[in-house]
């Protein structure tokens, strides 16, 4: 006589149509009252039961009970379409990219549950023969927030992603900075083109490109308070960026910058130019009050702006591929520091919190001498110098 299985001990019966036996076993109900069930099967009632009994002390230690055949695809993917809610288009974009590309073709095949750490270290182990550590990290970091976001739906008992470390990568290009003569010819041939007050505002002053891309005409002072005491010298108000919402990269960042007089002589002719330009487009301009703008107004994008820079590098005689607008930065610091400009002032000048950023990012292009901003760089770049 057969005896009734006990509450919680599950059930087992024979499928005809799969010709397995199917261990079942109720796990819990969703919010709609329905009943979560898991299964398991097997060849023979003793292989069922084996399965049966796994999950039944599985669900007995309070642990999740993993699906059979969720794949690696399908954590990112679920990843990439609800969990990165409030971040910005482009951190979505990129980690799109990163995980159709790299995350999903190596690893997307794999059931979750049988994923291992040695799996993981493999693969970047792989991935680091061509990749930089920044991409390494990155792609780490999509894949153990996929893994983590299915273990918190039940989907799989552990992140192993989580036991693994992201190994060395291949090193990245280096940032590099013009020298006093090539920074000379890279003004000389940006003149006459619509790309010279955006040259020379970067590399005299040092605001990064994204800082550029946003000014506004409003936060641009071309006079100056000379009547007041201390007098007030033309200056740009660096208050905000081509970022998400429009902050700069840090608090610090927010800065008000004076104006070297090739500065304020380059933006003056780039305002006349630009109210040409205004009147020429008539009722197609778009008074966005940009400082750097198409030919109707709108803001220059990053790579309007990498287009435009590589045509004035190439008229300097100089490599289009081996440099971008951001190294006018990193030569603005290395031309201070050459000039003995103080490693404090500088990271002042850059909207660096401390010295330790810019002794970082900008080591390359600092010089060991100790002894501000706009006065420096008006002597470095007189027109006396230039004849």
């Amino acid at each position: 006589m057969t005896t009734r299985r006990a509450r919680g001990e599950g059930g087992l019966h024979w499928d005809e149509s799969r010709q397995r036996w199917i261990a079942t076993i109720t796990v819990g109900y969703t919010p709609a009252g329905k009943r979560i069930v898991r299964k398991g099967s097997g060849k023979t009632k003793t292989e069922a039961r084996a399965k049966l009994r796994e999950k039944i002390r599985d669900y007995e230690d309070g642990l999740a009970i993993a699906e059979h055949h969720y794949t690696v695809t399908e954590a990112v993917t679920d990843w990439l379409t609800y969990g990165l809610n409030g971040r910005s288009d482009r951190t979505k974009t990129k980690c799109e990219i990163l995980c159709r590309t790299h995350i999903i073709p190596a690893l997307g095949a794999r059931k979750l549950r049988e994923l291992r750490a040695q799996d993981v270290d493999r693969w970047l182990a792989d991935k680091a023969t061509t990749l930089s550590t920044r991409t390494l990290r990155d792609l780490y970091g999509c894949l153990n927030r996929s893994v983590n976001r299915a273990m918190a739906r039940d989907k799989v008992k552990r992140n192993v992603v989580a036991l693994c470390t992201v190994p060395r990568g291949q090193e990245g290009r280096a940032s590099k900075s013009l020298t006093l003569d090539q920074a000379k010819a890279v003004l000389g041939a940006s003149e006459g083109t619509r790309l010279h007050a955006y040259v020379v505002l970067s590399l005299l002053t040092g605001a990064r490109t994204e800082e550029l891309r946003a000014l506004r005409w409003g936060h641009v002072d071309l006079d100056g308070q000379l009547d007041m005491d201390p007098p007030l010298p033309p200056s740009i108000q660096v208050w905000r960026s081509d970022r998400d919402g429009g902050d700069t990269k840090t608090r610090k960042s927010r800065r008000t910058l004076a104006l070297p007089a090739r500065c304020v002589t380059a933006l003056t002719h780039h305002r006349e130019r630009q109210e040409q330009e205004r009147k020429t487009a008539g009722k197609d301009w778009q008074p966005l009050g940009v400082v750097f703008a198409s030919t109707v107004g709108t803001a220059l994008d990053a790579a309007n702006v990498r287009r435009a820079f590589r045509r004035v590098l190439a008229l300097a005689g100089l490599d289009p591929a081996a440099w971008t607008p951001r190294e006018l930065r990193h030569s603005f610091v290395s031309l201070l520091s050459d000039s003995g400009v103080s490693l404090e002032d500088i990271a002042d000048l850059c909207g660096h919190s401390g010295t330790t950023v810019t002794e970082l990012v900008y080591r390359h292009q600092l010089r060991p001498v100790l002894l501000q901003g706009a006065a420096v760089m008006d002597r470095i770049f007189a027109p006396s110098a230039e004849a």
